[in-house]
């Protein structure tokens, strides 16, 4: 069943690893109405829950007092996700890639990589506190040549 009109919806989550899940469950239940395939699912919901997990350790410093705000589009054909935490923000350019050097050995450290691997746009505000994520949906039968 694909849904009649896009979704679009606001959240304000307190800053606790518990509310992620329930953000997370949202969205994806919108993506399986609009027939999003397993592996976008997959690859939204990952990066959901890296930027989320993101904005309530780094910037909102797990402090559950501060919110984290999402606000999502969801419609036949994309996925539109912006969150933004209380934080002082970041640079995302000075995160150090995690595929070199002595990064390799870190435990942490990748959220950022899998968030740009898995969507099609990522994009942070000025100060580094609000992410824009767009996944689109893979267009099946396109592309194909038949002569």
């Amino acid at each position: 069943m694909v849904s009649g009109s896009p979704t679009h919806c606001s959240i304000v989550i307190s800053s606790t690893q518990s509310a992620v899940e329930g953000v997370c469950k949202e969205v994806i239940s919108e993506l399986i109405a609009n027939n999003f395939s397993q592996q976008e699912i997959f690859a939204v919901h990952l990066a959901i829950e890296e930027a989320l997990i993101n904005a309530i350790k780094h910037g909102n410093k797990m402090e559950p007092e501060k919110d984290v705000k999402v606000g999502y589009s969801v419609n036949g054909d994309t996925v539109d996700i912006v969150m933004t935490d209380e934080g002082e923000g970041f640079n995302p350019d000075s995160i150090p890639d995690p595929r070199s050097g002595d990064n390799i050995y870190r435990p942490n450290g990748r959220g950022l990589l899998l968030i740009r691997s898995y969507m099609d746009v990522v994009e942070f505000n000025k100060q580094g506190n609000s992410v824009h994520m767009v996944k689109y949906k893979e267009k099946k039968g396109q592309d194909v040549d038949h002569g």
